[in-house]
């Protein structure tokens, strides 16, 4: 690898130290020293994004898009670089790790393309009527206006597409909102060289070098001084349910509370239809266990559940996931953390009451093996624990009785990210029944498909009701993700030149 990251810090336009030192776990390659981060430079990086604010937060939407642009200019011209750390740092293959960098640059692109529209201002006017009765009418205009300053948390799973210049960035960056960035310890290096590519775009884009900073990893005090900062606006996370929740709470818990957009995890069932299950049942475990293997399931959208109802349909059904499963080989986790929690996870699953086990291994340091089981609907009802999260490959297949115990059983859910029907023409009428259920339980819906591929567009909801996502009225992917970083100002009487340029 010719990329040696130099280990600081992204303060408001300059790198620097830290007297502590952590050393990263890379998957091969060596280990390098990064700077601990400390609650000092948080208040600097919030205090440069303060003070940035005043500028960028007026700038044109023009300047923007050319700002967005130039940082996905830069990370392509840093590629070979990225995809050296990237893949030593997190064991991804560098397929996708060019692949998560098309995608990181794809979604800069995308949002300045969207702000170039100006749709997102859902500017609106009404004009003055002042011989109006009873009461004459103001001029009224009401354009969305930038937050202020963000912090992001780099995610574990998506080292690019999800931390440093990911998707939460971008969305702030395009509604005029400075960023600090609290980088994630598992792939430290890889967040410095984007954070280098976007230190660049703002020195060639003439932009105040307060709007974007990166502080590495440190211990919780360093989240915590960030999300309770007095310049932070609103705060966008990547990560676990408990983490999460205690930043949530945190924010809410300021004396002037701020949106904590937090993306939890989710199980993303499946319901596999009677009639689907008899006319496909194999194809369908086949095509399951390549999306629960897919990144060794570190996604947030692995689709850890199947409910079918039982017969021999459903038994084919499962004998074909198993046997596909049964081929796969370990695969190397993003951290030695991922790993021990997903080693944990099976084994509460291999311990719970009434459950069967139908492949299962002893994972590895850093390796997972694929799991699956198999339960009564009534026995998962019983044991809340089946319901939550296994990060990794691990399967688990609910068998209920009828229909109509399906229709219990998906009322039972807690929110998730996506749920899936898979259905053939003459399950119409009972997915029908379905319907009303899943769209109160989750941000997207398929049919016939799986849910591990998000594409990155204007339609895209990516969260979805508590526990998948803190706030249901919001998504992390796609350009809809923009709305969580502005908030809508009126302006009543206001003379021509005082406006914003985008209501003159």
């Amino acid at each position: 690898m010719s990329f040696k990251p130099h280990g600081k810090h992204l303060i408001a336009g300059t790198w620097v130290n830290s007297m502590e030192k952590f050393q990263s776990e890379p998957a091969h390659g060596d280990a390098n020293d990064f700077s601990v981060g400390t609650t000092d430079l948080v208040e600097k990086a919030c205090a440069a994004a303060e003070d940035a604010f005043a500028t960028y937060g007026y700038s044109s939407r023009e300047e923007r898009a050319l700002f967005l642009n130039t940082i996905a200019d830069e990370i392509d011209a840093r590629g070979a670089d990225v995809t050296a750390i990237g893949t030593s740092e997190t064991g991804l293959p560098a397929g996708r790790i060019e692949g998560e960098r098309g995608r990181t640059t794809g979604q800069l692109r995308l949002f300045s393309k969207h702000i170039l529209t100006g749709d997102y201002l859902d500017r609106r006017y009404d004009k003055a009527l002042p011989d109006r009765n009873p009461l004459p009418r103001p001029d009224l205009r009401t354009i969305q206006r930038p937050i202020g300053p963000v912090a992001v948390f780099g995610a574990s799973n998506f080292p690019l597409a999800f931390s440093t210049a990911g998707g939460d960035t971008a969305a702030a960056l395009a509604a005029g909102c400075p960023v600090v960035v609290k980088g994630h310890g598992a792939h430290p290096g890889t967040g410095e060289v984007i954070a280098d590519a976007i230190h660049t775009a703002i020195k060639k884009c003439n932009l105040h070098p307060g709007v974007f900073s990166l502080v590495q990893g440190g211990n919780r005090t360093v989240g915590q001084a960030l999300v309770t900062n007095e310049h932070i606006n609103a705060v966008g996370f990547t990560g676990s349910l408990g983490g999460g929740r205690a930043l949530f709470d945190l924010c809410a818990a300021r004396p002037k509370p701020i949106p904590f957009f937090g993306e939890l995890g989710s199980v993303n069932p499946m319901f596999m239809m009677t009639n689907a299950i008899a006319a496909r049942g194999k194809a369908l475990g086949t095509a399951w266990a390549a999306s629960l293997l897919m990144g060794a399931g570190q996604f947030c959208t692995n689709p850890g559940i199947a409910i079918v109802v039982k017969s021999e349909a459903a038994n084919a059904f499962i004998e074909a996931t198993k046997a596909a499963l049964d081929q796969a080989t370990p695969q190397t986790m993003l951290t030695n953390g991922i790993a021990n929690a997903y080693g944990k996870g099976v084994a509460e699953f291999r311990s719970a009451a009434g459950v069967q086990e139908l492949i299962a291994d002893t994972c590895t340091p850093r390796t997972a093996v694929a799991a699956l089981y198999r339960v009564s609907g009534k026995d998962w009802m019983r044991n809340s624990a089946l319901s939550e999260e296994v990060f990794g490959p691990l399967g688990l297949v609910v068998e209920v009785e009828s229909l109509d115990e399906m229709l219990i059983l998906a009322k039972s859910f807690d929110g998730q990210i996506t749920c899936t029907l898979h259905m053939d023409e003459a399950d119409t009428a009972d997915a029908k029944n379905l319907m009303p259920i899943l769209e109160r339980k989750a941000g997207r819906i398929l049919a016939n498909g799986f849910p591990t591929g998000v594409e990155v567009s204007d339609t895209m909801v990516h969260g979805g009701p508590y526990p998948a996502s803190t706030n249901f009225g919001a998504t992390s992917v796609g350009t809809l993700s923009i709305r969580r970083f502005l908030r809508p100002v009126c302006f009543q009487e206001i003379p021509k030149d005082l406006l914003p340029t985008d209501l003159q």
